[in-house]
């Protein structure tokens, strides 16, 4: 329990240092601001871009823009590597934190009929489930690292699923930030458009599956 509480004061200082940090810099208000800053940085932007990633898993702010200045920086293949590397390892401390913190809470608050049934849905459906909202991108990114962290998904499938069905709007990202000044207004309609079909057509298979 005392470790716990000390993880725990941890935790909450190295967020409020974080906070500070990118408040400090003000690198989320525009994509350009973004590559700027990390350009200021050299050597040091793959880092500072990384950790960047890693503090989106704790607070609000829109990764997108990092992302995008990160295919400017670095272009489309490393752009989307470091990208990815950030963003695994900042899910990877949101679902740690929840499986050490919030699981032991929801399991004392479940029936032993809920917790059996969460189980059972953790071990035969939770794949395919976290790989679908990793898909999908209108579901909150944290939002699923935090949730997959309080079932018993196990390390193994909530890291298959999440490096999986993060890479194509990574790559995608990676790819619009090398060419994002240059992009007619009519393509991010094209995009938009397109991410509420890949939506729709996937809960529709989801729906489909369900019903057979």
């Amino acid at each position: 329990m005392t470790r716990r509480i000390s993880l725990a004061a941890l935790a909450l200082v190295a967020l409020a240092v974080s906070g500070w940090w990118v408040a400090s810099f003000g690198l989320v208000d525009t994509v350009q601001a973004a590559e700027e800053r990390i350009r200021s940085w050299g050597a040091w932007g793959v880092a500072g871009s990384i950790a960047l990633m890693v503090v989106h898993s704790f607070l609000p702010f829109p990764s997108e823009i990092i992302a995008l200045a990160n295919g400017m920086v670095y272009g489309p293949l490393w752009g989307a590597v470091i990208t990815w590397i950030g963003a695994m390892l900042g899910a990877s401390a949101a679902f740690a934190l929840a499986r050490a913190f919030g699981r032991p809470l929801v399991m004392r608050w479940l029936s032993p009929r809920g917790r059996q049934a969460l189980e059972h849905w953790s071990l035969h459906q939770a794949g395919p489930a976290l790989l679908a909202a990793r898909l999908v991108p209108v579901i909150a990114f944290n939002l699923v690292n935090y949730a997959a962290g309080l079932t018993h998904v196990s390390w193994r499938t909530f890291l298959w699923a999440t490096g999986l069905g993060i890479l194509p709007l990574t790559i995608l990202l990676a790819v619009l930030g090398e060419n994002v000044l240059d992009m007619p207004a009519w393509s991010w309609l094209v995009i938009a458009a397109a991410a509420v079909l890949a939506w729709l057509a996937l809960r529709h298979w989801r729906r489909t599956r369900a019903g057979s």
